[in-house]
């Protein structure tokens, strides 16, 4: 029974039937567990305290990306490098990966897919360029830089949880497999979009001006970026100096503008925080079947000694399951494994990178690609499943095997 509804919830989760919100499957699915007995009142409530920090972490992470979307920050940043490109599509192409992966980094990768996505495609209609390469780079560049450091991406919160490594220790980890997996995808993306890159775009781009608000909003992502880093390398939770930083920032617009930017709230999408915690429950109540307990001890098994090889397959197959039950459903697992295993670090960075980077295979991999593909319907832009995929086949396994292999040869 347990399988039977989880199952159906990641169904409805990834393909929404009739258009219902993910979070309305994964909520019936978690109410479905409690209605059948399948788990206890107390063991969910349990489950839904334990994602308390990534609550609060998306929440502060949110508010910062809307107040920087309704103040014009994305927006004056995207023209910028428009007509920094100087009429080039190709210097156009390397600014906005640049760009995107700066947001991705500093601020998650949800706020690239959903905030800079409509900035970009705002920017290239202006140039007079033919928006999909460079929207395809907001997709890409979401999944391939959200390892650079704990904060890009909530998925990095739910599988270290409260054993996440220090910063020093982080990037020590992770930032020559960053650096190949953002290289890669790159050199992947231009060579597979360079047809289409098309003749010179316009030189002269009008660039709106930035108001007090943009750089309120701007100074706000830079402060948090600081903070974050500091508790980061103190080893202290992530989730509410990012809230605590996203209220001061909605605070001080409201002394300037001396109104409420209550506009900034009804904008955020608040049904990401249930759809999380229905997860929570969900993989709470799969954990309870004792389904884990084998791929636990297959993890924990060769202790620190594990070979490279087995590191990259754990990987890879986290990588691949995320495209068939997304990326969080998978985050939630390995977290669980992990605790359970005792796995070394080399287990948990290899299903960090399989968790973060394998999304780019598929539009339902994670939620930010899924958040993409509704920013570009909203702007009348279709992009289809078998594209995508067409595209994400030649992406991620090149930059998942360079990921892993400078994860692996360096860590």
């Amino acid at each position: 029974m347990v399988w039977l509804i989880a199952g159906a919830a990641i169904v409805g989760i990834v393909l929404r039937p009739w258009k219902v919100p993910e979070a309305v499957w994964a909520s019936l699915g978690a109410g479905a567990t409690l209605g059948f007995s399948l788990i206890s009142w107390p063991d969910a409530l349990a489950a839904i305290r334990a994602g308390t920090d990534v609550y609060l972490f998306l929440t502060g992470m949110m508010l910062l990306a809307e107040l920087a979307r309704r103040e014009g920050l994305f927006a004056w940043t995207a023209a910028l490098a428009t007509k920094s490109a100087g009429g080039s599509p190709r210097r156009l192409f390397l600014l906005i990966y640049a760009v995107g992966t700066v947001v991705t980094v500093f601020l998650s990768n949800d706020a690239t897919a959903v905030v800079l996505t409509p900035a970009v495609y705002a920017a290239t209609k202006e140039a007079g360029a033919p928006p999909l390469p460079y929207l395809f780079v907001c997709a890409f560049i979401a999944n391939a830089a959200s390892f650079v450091l704990p904060i890009s991406n909530p998925a990095n919160l739910v599988v270290y949880g409260s054993a996440m490594p220090p910063l020093g220790g982080w990037l020590l980890q992770f930032a020559p497999a960053s650096a190949a997996a953002i290289l890669v995808t790159y050199a992947a993306l231009r060579c597979t979009q360079r047809a289409r890159l098309g003749p010179p775009i316009a030189r002269e781009v009008a660039v709106p001006a930035l108001g007090g608000g943009g750089r309120v909003a701007a100074a706000a992502i830079a402060a948090t970026a600081v903070l974050l880093s500091l508790s980061s390398a103190f080893g202290q939770p992530l989730g509410l100096p990012t809230f605590l930083a996203g209220a001061a920032a909605w605070f001080a617009i409201l002394l300037l503008r001396r109104s409420p930017p209550w506009g900034a709230l009804r904008d955020i999408s608040w049904s990401v925080l249930p759809l999380v915690a229905a997860l929570f429950v969900l993989v709470r109540a799969i954990e309870t079947t004792g389904a884990f307990a084998p791929l636990a001890q297959q993890l924990g098994a060769h202790g620190a000694a594990v070979s490279p090889l087995r590191a990259a397959a754990a990987g890879s197959v986290a990588a691949f399951s995320a495209n068939l039950i997304n990326n969080l459903p998978v985050a939630l697992i390995v977290a669980h494994l992990l605790r359970a295993a005792h796995a070394s670090s080399r287990i948990a960075g290899a299903l960090l990178i399989g968790v973060d980077l394998g999304p780019n295979l598929s539009v339902t991999g994670s939620l930010a690609t899924i958040l993409w593909l509704l920013a570009l319907r909203r702007e009348g832009v279709e992009v289809s499943a078998r594209r995508f995929l067409w595209l994400g086949a030649i992406v991620m396994p090149l930059s998942l095997a360079a990921a892993l292999g400078c994860f692996l040869l360096f860590a």
